[in-house]
């Protein structure tokens, strides 16, 4: 039998410190093989992704997504998450895929940004949609966040967001404007232009960069980058499809990955004044990290909306 699992179904067992374990737990171990991405773009306004499999070292399962991302769309991410049993390929569960990767993405990017940036308690938001809301729910578990700073191109986006946090904030009027008030900015939208550079680049700040996650999709500038310590989840990706390829650099300009950073085998933030950089792309080994214990939870808690697709 196939579980089916829907945004109420997952949001009412996730528990985001035991996923923030896992995550980090999977950073730590050896790099999977090479992951597999497939991309291409849909007739019309959306693309279409596929990640798989997703491993991760110690879970008796894998993971398949296949999604259709639409930028207008809300949410705009529609697709399903596949769960299937590692020993013969049945499958256990179809999860939401929205909720999924909104989750698994936004306290990746979290555990991450934590790592690399300052103590700083204020929180900067360039883009304020459902990932950045993720990401700053992440935040919250492994920092002291005091203060929000948001900036979107529609205003009122930028006000319903700070009316939807319980951390008291307001909003910038330019991306600039939120990187000079914010030691820690997180940057989540859909631009194709750099919406940072190297001019606002000033000591002790951090970015990451959500949103550079497609070809084309852009939201430092190269020159930034280069005066950045930059960190990536996977060098391969982040040149072919991420923030570096997209801005022209290659993999030298990347100081290294978050798993050599939690091993120990590259340094991350060395000083107070450095500017760092965490630049991910995704990769599927996450989907299961918080699939598998939203599965093993549902079962504990007896949902049965259950379907046999051999029937």
């Amino acid at each position: 039998m196939t579980l089916l699992l829907t945004r109420s179904d997952i949001l009412g067992v996730l528990d985001p410190t035991a996923i923030l374990d896992t995550l980090r737990a999977g950073f730590h171990q050896p790099a999977p093989a090479r992951p597999i991405r497939s991309r291409t773009d849909l007739p019309g306004p959306g693309t279409a992704t596929a990640l798989l499999p997703g491993v991760v070292q110690g879970v008796p399962a894998y993971t398949v997504k296949v999604n259709a991302k639409f930028p207008a769309a809300s949410p705009a991410l529609r697709g399903v998450v596949c769960l299937h049993d590692l020993a013969d390929g049945s499958l256990l569960a179809l999860m939401d895929s929205a909720t999924i990767t909104a989750w698994r993405t936004g306290l990746a990017v979290a555990l991450a940004t934590d790592l690399l940036a300052t103590r700083a308690s204020t929180v900067g938001v360039i883009g304020a949609g459902a990932q950045a809301a993720m990401v700053l729910r992440g935040l919250t578990e492994l920092r002291d966040v005091t203060r929000v700073v948001v900036h979107d191109l529609d205003l009122d986006r930028s006000a319903a967001f700070l009316a939807n946090q319980a951390i008291p904030g307001q909003t910038a009027q330019s991306p600039s404007e939120v990187a000079a008030d914010a030691d820690l900015v997180v940057l989540a939208t859909w631009s194709r232009k750099p919406l940072l550079t190297a001019a606002d680049a000033r000591p002790g700040l951090h970015l990451t960069t959500v949103g550079a996650d497609e070809p084309g999709k852009v939201e430092l500038s190269a020159e930034l980058l280069l005066r950045a310590r930059v960190i990536v989840d996977d060098l391969e990706l982040a040149v072919g499809m991420g923030a570096l390829g997209n801005a022209g650099l290659g993999a030298e300009a990347a100081h290294g990955t978050l798993t050599q950073v939690l091993t120990g085998s590259r340094t991350g933030r060395e000083t107070a004044d450095q500017l760092t950089v965490y630049a991910p792309v995704g990769l599927p080994w996450q989907d299961l990290a918080i699939a598998w214990p939203v599965y093993q939870a549902a079962v504990a808690a007896g949902n049965d909306r259950a379907i046999d697709f051999l029937s």
